[in-house]
């Protein structure tokens, strides 16, 4: 097990305690404002299970996923559906989802190893499907507090988006992070579409 998955399997019900309860109606809306009625999605990294609760609650079907075992343990019970303990890089699913969401979980993966997930996600996506990520914002990567980041800016991610085909962004946009005490980090938010190469 790698660094960062080794903090969350620590950590989990500290880190779930710290996020389950965030407010994040106003990105979870902008995303599903793209996703039919009743939709398919996938929680890619879904955490405590905050935001699959939500898409649940919406009416939509929901694959969540999570590589630390605990948080998966903790995210079927706030949800009450089965999480699967998954790592990025074992994502095979084809042509199964209309929207995947990836809030700040594939930001722990280093750039050398996003292009393949990016393409996996795709594979992923219906045709025209969604896909949500974000990134803390800045050129910065490496470890911080025990668990590897890779950010991004606009110009950079843009630079290495331009490196995968099939897929175009949609959407971006800036945020300051919405925990308390945290406001002055910042988080770049990215919408992207499937298309046909």
């Amino acid at each position: 097990m790698n660094d960062t998955l080794s903090y969350y399997e620590r950590n989990a019900k500290a880190f779930a305690n710290g996020t389950v309860d965030v407010d994040f109606t106003s990105v979870q809306e902008r995303f599903l404002k793209l996703i039919p009625a009743g939709g398919r999605l996938l929680d890619f990294g879904c955490g405590a299970g905050r935001d699959t609760k939500y898409f649940l609650e919406k009416g939509y079907q929901v694959d969540a996923v999570d590589g630390s075992g605990n948080l998966c343990e903790i995210a079927g019970a706030y949800t009450g559906i089965q999480v699967r303990q998954m790592l990025f890089s074992e994502l095979s699913a084809v042509d199964l989802y209309d929207g995947i969401w990836a809030c700040s979980s594939i930001l722990h993966l280093p750039k050398k190893e996003l292009p393949d997930v990016f393409n996996r996600m795709k594979r992923a996506l219906k045709k025209s499907g969604y896909l949500y990520t974000s990134f803390k914002y800045g050129e910065f990567e490496g470890y911080r507090n025990e668990r590897y980041f890779t950010d991004f800016t606009e110009e950079s991610f843009g630079d290495f988006l331009s490196g995968i085909t099939g897929i175009q962004r949609m959407d971006e946009w800036v945020t300051a992070d919405v925990r308390p005490g945290r406001g002055d980090e910042k988080w770049l938010n990215l919408i992207l579409q499937k298309i046909e190469s």
